[in-house]
């Protein structure tokens, strides 16, 4: 990972951006293109991504280490209208094709942009001491048991902030 993040800053382009403020959050790709101003706190350093947008239907609050809102700011300075990382399209967004094509403009078919979510889990498991709890909720995956989803009622933010500023360490 951290190899490949060097040479993506030294990409052009807003999906450039886009892919690695994804790798930062941990996000999928629709929940990056997606990204309204309206959805950023710059102050707050969180991102709140409505329910809507969301795979699970349940609104995802994510923690922003600096990095990323290092690269918000960058977007901020381009900011034409509310969509975060803007694209061609008559729709004004990104295509979900765009971080795919950075991937291709650095011959990097071996990656995706989701498996980098991947990338994110197994870091995780294997180089910090966070319970599979704190990843999974980074991930916004569902809790498959019904019984401990009744029981889970908290995001497990202040561990998710602390785990995000890790990963952008490592990253």
């Amino acid at each position: 990972i951290p190899d490949f993040m060097m040479k993506l800053r030294a990409q052009d382009g807003i999906g450039a951006i886009a892919l690695e403020f994804a790798i930062l959050t941990a996000a999928r790709t629709s929940e990056v293109i997606g990204a309204t101003w309206a959805e950023i706190s710059l102050e707050q350093r969180t991102w709140t991504i409505p329910a809507g947008r969301m795979k699970a239907g349940h609104e995802h609050q994510v923690p922003l280490a600096m990095s990323a809102v290092e690269l918000l700011r960058r977007m901020e300075h381009l900011r034409t209208g509310d969509v975060v990382f803007p694209g061609q399209s008559k729709s004004g967004y990104l295509s979900n094709m765009a971080l795919l094509a950075v991937l291709k403009r650095m011959k990097r078919s071996d990656v995706t942009a989701h498996g980098f979510r991947s990338s994110f889990r197994d870091w995780v498991s294997e180089c910090t001491d966070y319970p599979r709890e704190v990843a999974e909720m980074a991930l916004a995956h569902s809790i498959g048991n019904a019984v401990e989803a009744a029981y889970r009622r908290g995001d497990l933010f202040g561990k998710r902030r602390a785990l995000m500023a890790l990963w952008a360490k490592y990253c």
